[in-house]
């Protein structure tokens, strides 16, 4: 074994500092720690307050850091057999067949919909923002009789409109999105899907802004596809597609009249590979991403640990102080009530006399926000994200940031309601 130190300059963009690497070995590189010196290191750092990504566990990055093995080693088999086990728990869908692909959120709804959609099918859109939107386009790619359920900008539909929209047309798919990023706006995932059920439809929902942060049981509520991506409340750095699929939906593509039209996504090529996975053998058709997968298994460990319901609780809890801090101040949400808004961010309208320079002065005092994405509301709010490893001393900074970039931004409020808010919110 190799024994000894490498030393030399790295700089942080605040001039060189010295690094001492302690070397033990090939085999522990992963967990070689650099002890830095000079001033200013962490100067710069600010606190990423965003929807996606999130800022991220030290253990999931220690883990992504370690050294890339062969993705038929056995350590690694054992590894993603593992996460897909995981995956499953997480989503509350045991029965249904779990698929990780590298890929991004993107994926997963193109996944979904390259799979399940054939040319001619009927597909209901629940629209509730920028997302679902997209989720409409991807359909139409496959060929899908696309026609979208809408609401005014904050506002989402609920189960007594789609039970009447699903009179007028014959629907094989109801898709929806659970927390639409670009709004903040939160559905009514098990009354759509009941609803969606009793007129025997298929339903994919896009939950890229809600798992592991939002209520959802996936198998009990009647979701055929759970669709998400890696770098929000799952915790894990971008590059991730992760889907469970019901059995009923299995069956759906296995029956397919025709081929499917996207090579990468086609459920045909990775189910063997998923599904030696899980019993432990190794498979390939492309590259998984070997350290994403093992960042994966931590961070899916870590919200196991903390236990489904416990996490959800967390996150209600982070989500109501925020927005009792927000509300203290005068800032008024995007969602029509406290009752549609997520768990996992928060949009909020820029009060009168600011405009969209607000995030950046937000930046300025150490969190980054982001501006808005809707675009009918573009440049009229900004947003902030609260999911994962989110605490409340971030929910109490991020407060304080706003409040003194709202004070830079000349807009009058009393200095310290925000944060007096959410303090009392979270007891």
């Amino acid at each position: 074994m190799a024994t000894g130190h490498l030393a030399g300059t790295v700089d942080h963009g605040s001039g060189p500092v010295v690094a001492r690497v302690e070397r033990i070995g090939h085999e522990n590189i992963g967990t070689a720690k650099p002890i830095l010196r000079g001033r200013g290191y962490m100067k710069g750092r600010k606190l990423l307050m965003i929807p996606g990504p999130i800022e991220f566990d030290p253990e999931v990055m220690s883990a992504l850091g370690r050294p890339t093995t062969s993705h038929v080693a056995p350590d690694f088999i054992e590894c993603f057999g593992e996460t897909l086990e995981r995956v499953r728990e997480v989503f509350l869908a045991p029965s249904a067949q779990p698929f990780v692909l590298a890929g991004t959120g993107t994926l997963a709804m193109d996944a979904a919909a390259a799979n399940l959609v054939e040319p001619g099918d009927g597909v209901l859109v629940v629209n509730s923002g920028y997302f679902s939107d997209r989720m409409g386009d991807l359909i139409e790619r496959y060929g899908g009789r696309v026609t979208h359920l809408r609401a005014e900008v904050g506002d989402v539909p609920g189960a007594p409109e789609l039970r009447e929209a699903l009179k007028a047309s014959d629907y094989k798919i109801v898709a929806m999105t659970h927390v639409d990023t670009s709004t903040g706006v939160c559905s009514d995932i098990e009354g759509l899907c009941r609803v969606a059920k009793e007129a025997g439809c298929l339903t994919i929902v896009d939950g890229v802004c809600a798992t592991a942060g939002e209520v959802c049981h996936s198998e009990a509520w009647g979701v055929d596809v759970y669709l998400t991506a890696s770098q929000k409340a799952i915790g894990v750095p971008p590059g991730l597609a992760l889907l469970t699929v019901s059995p009923e939906a299995m069956e759906v593509f296995a029956n397919r009249e025709h081929p499917v039209s996207n090579y990468y996504a086609d459920f045909a090529n990775w189910l063997p590979i998923m599904q030696a996975y899980l019993e432990r053998r190794g498979g390939y058709f492309g590259t998984p991403a070997v350290n994403l997968i093992y960042a994966l298994q931590v961070s899916l460990g870590q919200i196991l640990d903390e236990g489904m319901q416990v996490r959800f609780e967390r996150h209600r809890k982070l989500a109501r102080a925020f927005r009792a801090g927000a509300a203290a101040l005068g800032l008024q949400q995007v969602p029509a009530c406290e009752e549609k808004a997520s768990s996992t961010l928060t949009a909020l309208y820029y009060p009168e006399g600011t405009d969209a320079t607000l995030p950046g002065l937000i930046g300025e005092e150490g969190v980054i926000v982001a501006g808005g994405l809707h675009p009918e509301i573009r440049d009229a709010y900004f947003r902030v994200g609260h999911m994962g490893v989110c605490n409340a001393a971030d929910i109490l900074a991020t407060l304080g940031a706003i409040e003194r970039a709202l004070t830079r931004a000349g807009y009058a409020f009393e200095p310290g309601a925000g944060l007096a808010a959410a303090q009392r919110a979270l007891g």
